[in-house]
């Protein structure tokens, strides 16, 4: 567990992605197994303890110090796990003797105990371990590292064990498993590579950069197809046979998490073997519905026949990854979608179509089809339209987002300008300033304006005016709220924020009645009065703008 704890230190205060890389091949190489695979398990997100939660680590600080010394604290460091290992008493009789446990130990430890033995072995390690490993415990069993590791960067680690390119090791991850023995075993050139037998595995998806301006002047557009991006969830619909050559199939989230369950009434449609790429929308007579309509799918664990009926799935597909046995990744793009278009005329399935092509020849032509999908051929899904796809042509299937292959140009966002309510301090590194800010705009309540809350964002903005805001939320706090701080915000007084969000949607959690999808601060607005700052009635009507093509609710009250 030290050294595991060691490095969790070291890559907390290591800036630099290179340098982050070079700590944890080193630590894979020298670190035997199994505790160097538990380590990538954590690294990359793989590893949840049940019964070890944020709520139990809270109750046994609060037994062993002052609850509002640790609530102050707790707002001070924003990082339970930190607050905690530094406020943890400690054992003056602790000697290091039992030694630590490994980071095995305390996987299989946790992984075995019932839910009333958890608390007693935690405080015992919590007793035996320094400050270090007390915080580096604490955050492996909440599974919140927050230490500047992605998974792609922890993989592309293991793959640097074995000299392998980081893709290798994404396109065989869906078939491994904690503590990657089989791994790190053909990485050290003692075995062969890992075979997935899954019949209907997840692939890591391939994902698009957002397109800037100045990045048309490096691309030829003959280089290029394009297609609408629509504004539904992206999915991986999977299906293949077992060795009894039972059908097996299954519907993927972009993250790899099992959704099946939630459209059974796609499932069906699904009936040839393969894995298709594309997005989940519901059509409703022939069109495509808005993203407020297909929410009413989203996270459910049962399904009724009337909503089914209400909100019929449909499947846009946009990539064949594989065909029967047939795995298509490598193939170029032009290459892919001719047999993906052959792929879905042979399903002939009402549920599941092809994502239609937009044509250009330059990109005057393309920026013109993004203002105007409507006319572009979009026709009456074109409310259902976020922007275009770029994707090269000669482009591979690689997991992650490679650098210059596909592209997102998004249609540009709305943007209103709102009031700083409420702040809260963030996480990690964002500890120490107040970074998550709560933002309403004005409306008429019993005949005089007040400001309600309609969003909260914590990104948009650069370190110089995180800095800034950060400053002005310290000198103009109000009232406090345990983390959050009441902000001055008055029609004379406060601090206007410019902020820019995807779309709308209805929603009783707010008093304003709407909540915004994606909202990021984008201009800080010094020069403005609150008092000017947008109200509520322009969001209803940008709210029944985006609701036009969607009928009255008509879901049975889920």
């Amino acid at each position: 567990m030290n050294r595991f704890a060691h490095l969790l230190d070291r890559l907390a205060y290591e800036p630099g992605r290179n340098n982050k890389l070079r700590l944890i091949t080193n630590y894979f190489r020298e670190v035997p197994d199994p505790d160097r695979g538990w380590a990538l398990a954590a690294l990359t997100g793989a590893l949840s303890f049940r019964h070890a939660k944020a709520g139990l680590i809270r109750d046994l600080i609060a037994e062993r110090t002052d609850p509002t010394l640790f609530a102050l604290s707790y707002d001070y460091v924003g990082d339970l796990s930190e607050t905690v290992a530094l406020m943890w008493p400690a054992d003056k009789r602790a000697t290091n003797s039992p030694p630590p446990p490994t980071l095995t130990e305390v996987v299989t430890t946790f992984n075995t105990l019932g839910k009333t033995e958890i608390p007693a072995q935690l405080v015992r390690w919590l007793d035996e371990l320094d400050e270090t490993g007390r915080w580096a415990l604490l955050k492996l069993v909440t599974g919140g590292l927050r230490i500047g590791v992605s998974a792609r960067l922890a993989k592309t680690a293991a793959a640097a064990v074995g000299d392998k390119d980081a893709h290798d090791v994404e396109l065989i991850w869906p078939g491994l498993a904690p503590p990657y023995l089989d791994l790190f075993a053909w990485l050290e050139g003692c075995a062969d590579k890992p075979v997935n037998r899954d019949p209907a595995p997840f692939r890591p998806v391939m994902l698009a950069h957002a397109i800037e301006d100045t990045d048309f002047a490096n691309l030829a557009p003959e280089d290029f197809t394009a297609e609408w991006k629509w504004d539904g969830i992206r999915v991986q619909a999977v299906s293949g046979r077992d060795e009894k050559d039972n059908t097996v199939t299954r519907l993927y989230s972009r993250t790899g998490e099992d959704i099946t369950k939630s459209f059974p009434d796609l499932v069906p449609s699904l009936r040839l073997p393969g894995a298709l790429d594309g997005e989940l929308l519901v059509l409703r007579d022939g069109r495509v519905q808005t993203f407020n309509v297909l929410q009413q799918r989203l996270n459910r664990k049962s399904v009724t026949p009337k909503l089914m009926r209400d909100c019929p799935i449909h499947l846009r597909a946009y990539d064949l990854l594989s065909d029967g046995d047939n795995d298509l990744r490598m193939l170029t793009f032009s290459e892919r979608r001719t047999k993906l278009e052959a792929f879905v005329a042979q399903l002939a399935d009402p549920r599941i179509d092809l994502s239609p092509q937009v044509s250009f020849k330059t990109w005057d032509d393309l920026a013109a089809a993004r203002a105007d999908p409507a006319s572009a051929g979009a026709g009456e899904d074109s409310d259902a339209v976020e922007g275009v796809m770029l994707k090269r042509r000669d482009a591979p299937y690689l997991p992650g987002r490679p650098k210059g292959q596909w592209w997102k140009w998004k249609r540009d966002p709305h943007i209103i300008d709102a009031v700083l309510m409420y702040a809260q301090r963030g996480h990690g590194k964002r500890s120490s300033y107040y970074s998550d800010y709560t933002f309403g705009v004005w409306t008429s309540i019993d005949g005089a304006d007040q400001l309600v809350p309609v969003g909260k964002a914590y990104f948009g903005f650069t370190d110089e005016e995180l800095i800034q805001i950060d400053r002005f939320v310290r000198r103009h706090t109000t009232e406090k709220f345990g983390p959050v701080r009441h902000v001055v915000h008055e029609p004379d007084q406060g601090l206007v924020l410019e902020v820019a969000f995807e779309g709308l949607a209805r929603s009783a959690r707010h008093k304003s009645g709407v909540a915004m999808r994606f909202p990021r601060i984008n201009r800080l607005r010094w020069d403005k009065p609150p008092r000017d700052a947008d109200r509520l009635e322009t969001l209803e009507r940008m709210l029944i703008s985006e609701s036009r093509i969607s009928s009255p609710a008509t879901a049975d009250g889920h």
